[in-house]
């Protein structure tokens, strides 16, 4: 899972930078500034997650079970939820998908306790 959560961060930074480039070149001049603001948040937590994203691989390889896996599954779902909500809002004004975000901001929230939890009960 080291592999994989390392890649998965890689390329969730990679499309969160690809996503800030397209909302300040392409979105500038065709949304309202909140609708903006809402996709900056996308990306800012898209960022953020891609980056811890990182630091559970870290995690499965050094706390190793099922804890910082867990806690990766948790961070990917957020991020497509999460971001991917704010994005959708943001590009189509569909205000329903704000309904949706708060699941990712769960995913997120619990996949930092499992964090904590897999260091608590760490060995190493």
């Amino acid at each position: 899972m080291t592999r994989t959560f390392f890649i998965l961060g890689s390329v969730f930074g990679m499309m969160a930078i690809l996503a800030g480039t397209f909302g300040a070149h392409g979105l500038e001049q065709t949304v309202t500034p909140s609708l903006l603001q809402t996709f900056d948040t996308g990306v800012r937590y898209h960022m953020y997650h891609a980056l811890a994203l990182i630091g559970v691989a870290w995690a499965c390889e050094h706390f190793g079970g099922k804890l910082p896996v867990a806690a990766g599954w948790l961070f990917v779902i957020g991020i497509i939820v999460f971001a991917g909500s704010l994005y959708l809002l943001a590009i189509t004004g569909a205000r329903w998908l704000g309904m949706i975000t708060p699941i990712g901001g769960v995913a997120f929230i619990v996949g930092w306790l499992l964090l904590i939890v897999a260091g608590a009960q760490s060995r190493r």
